[in-house]
């Protein structure tokens, strides 16, 4: 008590700060502080912002700039007299996309199917695939297995295309095993009724392997006593997952579905395309194909870019309001409001 008091005494101007806050000459000091401190912190990080540069101009080179180019959506764009020379139209081609456009409300019916079906089947896959891998005893035999699955999406839509045709073809693999046994063939590759759940199925065998990456390492944090727990409770292994894993790893479903409904109207330019001729565009045309199809070859470029750019702007309403609902829930999301 008296190391107190006497320090009280000896140094009034301490405890008038203490009782009064900050005086004039500390407010002078803050700003300066936190100048210093921003200096600071950028002289430490500058490693890593050298290092991250390279990637940072090339997201502004091949992502940013390129946007300025939505101008063509509302110009009459002729290639030979360039950008800013030719004359604007105002909202025409939005106008010819909106009035009942045969081509776009296909692509545009096209695109939703495929949509539907990617989400209802695709994106569930990694998560399916990622409890059988976790619920795999062996490390070794799990590292083999995840190896295996990881190949695929090292594999260009080319070789992907290539591979199901060998093997789904009308020569290929199955249909020769049919033929050998006396039995009937199946029209798999070029039939129209089923190619949507033919690059379905090729979109799950090409990159549900790789996306499980997340799902795994997720899954690796999980407290273990809690399935301790709930076996001891008399859980079933399938209530342990329900209640336990599923739960756990609802944030980043949610992430990733938000991240998802970003692109959500791109579906797969390259696949598609590689494909297309064999079943024709009343079954195959896509909003990215329909841009591709009247831009670059038909020359309609206006028309074209006024696709991508609704595209883009119904994939940040959708992006924005899913956020939204994951706030309203109590998830995080992709951002904090």
């Amino acid at each position: 008590m008296s190391n107190i008091k006497t320090t009280s005494l000896a140094d009034p101007a301490r405890t008038q700060d203490q009782q009064t806050g900050p005086g004039p000459q500390a407010e002078a000091r803050g700003p300066a502080r936190n100048k210093s401190t921003f200096r600071s912190r950028l002289r430490t990080d500058l490693p890593l912002l050298l290092l991250a540069a390279p990637g940072i101009l090339l997201i502004l080179a091949f992502h940013y700039v390129p946007l300025l180019g939505n101008v063509i959506a509302f110009k009459d764009y002729q290639p030979f007299i360039g950008i800013w020379d030719s004359p604007w139209v105002g909202f025409e081609n939005f106008t010819v996309l909106f009035n009942g456009d045969a081509a776009f409300m296909r692509a545009l019916g096209n695109t939703l199917i495929i949509l539907l079906l990617q989400v209802v089947l695709v994106f569930p896959a990694p998560i399916a695939l990622a409890l059988l891998l976790n619920s795999l005893i062996s490390d070794r035999v799990k590292q083999w297995v995840q190896s295996i699955l990881y190949l695929p999406h090292f594999m260009s839509w080319v070789i992907v295309v290539a591979i199901f045709q060998q093997m789904l073809g009308g020569g290929g693999l199955l249909n020769s095993m049919l033929r050998s046994a006396d039995m009937a063939t199946l029209s798999i590759i070029g039939n129209p009724d089923l190619f949507k759940a033919l690059i379905t199925s090729q979109v799950i065998w090409k990159d549900t392997g790789w996306a499980t990456i997340l799902f795994l390492a997720a899954l690796a944090g999980i407290d273990q006593s809690l399935h301790e727990a709930a076996a001891v409770d008399g859980a079933s292994p399938w209530r342990r997952i329900w209640h336990v894993t599923l739960p756990d790893l609802r944030g980043l479903i949610i992430l990733l579905l938000i991240l998802r409904l970003g692109d959500a109207l791109t579906v797969g330019f390259e696949q598609i395309i590689l494909q297309q001729q064999h079943v024709g565009l009343e079954v195959s045309e896509v909003l990215d194909t329909y841009v591709f199809n009247n831009g670059v070859i038909g020359g309609a470029w206006g028309v074209s870019t006024a696709v991508g750019l609704v595209k883009g702007i119904v994939g940040l309403a959708l992006v924005l309001g899913a956020n939204k609902i994951a706030h309203m829930f109590g998830e995080r999301g992709v951002y904090q409001s």
